[in-house]
């Protein structure tokens, strides 16, 4: 038994769940998420815990089993608290702006780069140099803060780029005088 999928999701009572043949929803205050279930899986609600059941001992069904479990208990969370990733920029005059549903920003190119904002995530932007990604579904979040990160990601001599709240970027050592004369 997968040791992952074995354990119920305790669902809070402000989170709702709707099963239909292949497909999970979880509503909740932060927004909602919606997952295809595959067939390897059974997935049941009832006194306020979800589990997950699977079909048969086969790789498949075993490595489904977990997986499906995993997301439905990152769907729950994300319906009820959200998740969140912090990014800063680094760089002399590198700077976002938050302008209606998309950021633009000024990260050392001779063209502001303009990023739309998908559906589902919201970002705030307290300062010029900080985005915060915030959203219900845990992949969406994650991917469009990597694709910030994407567009300028921290160099490895002086550390300026896009990095996320507290990375640790291992800075490289420049070019060294190596002493003699030219001669």
């Amino acid at each position: 038994m997968s040791r992952v999928g074995k354990q119920p999701i305790a669902v809070p009572p402000n989170i709702e769940i709707k099963l239909e043949p292949g497909k999970a929803r979880v509503k909740g205050p932060k927004g909602f998420v919606e997952h295809v279930l595959p067939p390897e899986v059974t997935v049941a609600f009832a006194g306020g815990k979800l589990t997950v059941g699977r079909a048969g001992e086969q790789g498949r069904d075993r490595a489904m089993h977990g997986l499906v479990r995993a997301l439905l208990a990152n769907a729950v969370k994300g319906c009820g608290q959200g998740f969140e990733k912090r990014l800063d920029i680094v760089g002399v005059g590198y700077r976002v702006q938050q302008q209606g549903r998309s950021l633009s920003m000024q990260i050392g190119f001779c063209h502001p780069v303009v990023m739309p904002i998908p559906q589902g995530i919201d970002v705030e932007v307290p300062s010029n140099t900080k985005i915060i990604v915030k959203g219900a579904d845990r992949q969406k979040v994650g991917q469009f803060a990597a694709s910030l990160r994407k567009v300028r990601p921290p160099e490895p001599y002086k550390g300026k780029g896009i990095r996320y709240e507290g990375e640790h970027i291992k800075l490289k050592a420049g070019k060294k005088f190596a002493g003699g004369g030219a001669g």
